[in-house]
């Protein structure tokens, strides 16, 4: 497995967390977000996994690029902890 950082697309990933965090934090769902990436974080190898297996159908709702950078990011070394920084920062970014 490739740590996030040395994945090719980790910039377009980053920007797309950037999207991610700025929309949850309009919802006001930021602070449950974190909650629970922390919580799942040991779990966070088999819910890649889910999101592969369920790309065909979440291609439906999502663009599965989409779908397959989270599975990348969640599957990646690190990857949780990673997220959680992006979306931090996205968060951060959009109280200014």
């Amino acid at each position: 497995m490739v740590p996030v950082e040395q994945l090719p697309d980790a910039e377009r990933l980053a920007a797309r967390l950037s999207q991610w965090g700025q929309r949850l934090h309009a919802a006001g769902l930021g602070g449950v977000i974190a909650a629970l990436l922390d919580a799942a974080e040991p779990l966070a190898p088999l819910g890649a996994q889910a999101l592969w297996v369920a790309q065909p159908a979440l291609g439906l709702l999502l663009p599965r690029d989409a779908v397959a950078d989270l599975a990348r990011v969640l599957d990646a070394p690190g990857g949780v902890a990673w997220l959680r920084e992006r979306l931090a920062t996205a968060q951060d970014e959009a109280d200014r």
